[in-house]
């Protein structure tokens, strides 16, 4: 042992048996959990045209300037209705060919603004079209540079019905008896600008960016908890209504966004303080994940009590019923951690 590091055969082989290993966990081992992913219900399917826009933003490496991840931060709700979760780049993660994966299009830094829901900020295809030639035209202070060999110059006379021209001012051209075409590689491309909308979250509950604001239900007051053995509201009911578009009425969750409540550990757990805890509180302790907003001021402990309960005995599940008093205690306890 004294003499290992003279030993160079070994240094070599422990060296490359390391890098082995944490090429798979840090590379291949979350590449392959990439896999499962699916996409939220209402994301839509992208189009051949966005499909080939999404290629000519990976060329033009528009992500070494601009990202597409709302962080769950209170200053990045100007770039997004909600923070991003892995279910918003399922179609973006697609593998180009076999040999190749579509490289990541999160970004590392903002030069210019965060691009995840450009397409609602700004839907104009005009708009893109004369950013993309020149962004001085639309944006003074831009430091962005144009894209010009994304258009042709034509001649008014040779400019066909099918072509898309822009309405690039005069200050902008160099030769004024020339009108600027768009490329289909410029159309292809906004096109795929256009897409970049942020898919609603199933349910009615939105997700709060941190620092979570408390938000005051005034219309719903917190009924008494009911002693043991008292009758509980419908579970199912509850679960339906509260539950069922994030968590899905088989339990299994979606892959990406929501955790699945079939077989999960924490359902089944013969203490249920975690579980009465995150219906209370919500749960943001997962990346991989959306945060769950808690319902501590919208359900009372019965209702809580009777939802757990669908939950633990549901999809193969059978642990405990819990009572409205075990919630009552878990609130109190939690209240006073606030």
């Amino acid at each position: 042992m004294l003499n290992f590091h003279k030993d160079h055969k070994n240094l070599v082989n422990i060296s490359l048996g390391v890098f082995l290993l944490l090429s798979i966990l840090i590379a291949v081992w979350p590449a392959y959990q990439l896999q499962n992913t699916q996409p939220l219900p209402d994301m839509p399917v992208p189009t051949a045209e966005e499909v080939q826009g999404l290629h000519i933003y990976v060329a033009e490496n528009c992500s070494g300037c601009h990202t597409q991840q709302v962080r769950n931060i209170e200053m990045d709700n100007t770039w997004g209705d909600r923070p991003s979760i892995a279910s918003d780049y399922y179609y973006s993660k697609k593998r180009m060919d076999v040999w190749r994966q579509s490289p990541s299009l999160l970004g590392s830094e903002r030069t210019g603004p965060d691009l995840t829901n450009v397409g609602k900020r700004q839907p104009g295809k005009e708009w893109h079209l004369l950013h993309l030639y020149n962004p001085r035209i639309v944006v003074k202070e831009s430091v962005m540079p144009g894209y010009p060999w994304l258009f042709k110059e034509k001649r008014e006379d040779h400019v066909l019905k099918t072509d898309v021209v822009i309405p690039v001012p005069a200050a902008y051209l160099k030769n004024k008896d020339v009108k600027i075409v768009a490329s289909q590689r410029a159309l292809d491309l906004v096109a795929y600008l256009q897409s970049l909308k942020q898919a609603p979250l199933p349910g009615e509950n939105q997700v709060p960016f941190i620092p979570a604001r408390e938000r005051k239900q005034a219309s719903v007051g917190l009924s008494g908890s009911a002693a043991d053995g008292a009758a509980l509201p419908d579970g199912l009911a509850l679960y339906m209504s509260n539950c069922a578009a994030c968590h899905q009425t088989d339990g299994m969750g979606l892959p990406g966004a929501f955790p699945p409540l079939a077989g999960s550990p924490i359902v089944n757990d013969e203490n249920p303080e975690m579980l009465i805890r995150i219906i209370l509180k919500g749960y943001d302790a997962r990346a991989e994940y959306a945060m769950m907003v808690g319902f501590a001021d919208m359900l009372s402990d019965e209702e809580i009590a009777a939802i757990a309960n669908h939950e633990r005995s549901s999809w193969g599940n059978n642990a405990a019923a819990i009572s409205a008093a075990d919630v009552s205690k878990i609130r109190d306890f939690v209240s006073q951690l606030d």
